[in-house]
């Protein structure tokens, strides 16, 4: 069975709306505020220097090295990629 929704009586309605009034921590934004607000973004902030998702093959030795390092070891890998780059000008 589905509940029945209960609208307030026009003196509920007003006792509601006379509590709203007198809690300091109420605050109604006025129409301008309102059309000038914008929804909240979630999640990670976007990076400055993203990455590429790629699909790569490794031997399974250099896979076993970096994954014994511990979490975060595709950044270590990547690191040591960078590295390997600035050491080796082309």
């Amino acid at each position: 069975m589905k509940p029945q929704l209960e609208i307030p009586t026009p003196e509920e309605d007003a006792m509601i709306a006379a509590g709203i009034a007198s809690d300091p921590d109420t605050y109604e934004p006025s129409d301008m505020e309102i059309l000038s607000m914008r929804p909240v973004r979630r999640g990670r902030p976007l990076s400055t220097n993203r990455k590429v998702s790629l699909s790569v093959r490794y031997s399974s030795e250099v896979v076993a090295y970096f994954r014994a390092t511990g979490p975060g070891w595709q950044s270590r890998m990547d690191d040591a990629l960078k590295n390997w780059i600035a050491t080796h000008p082309s």
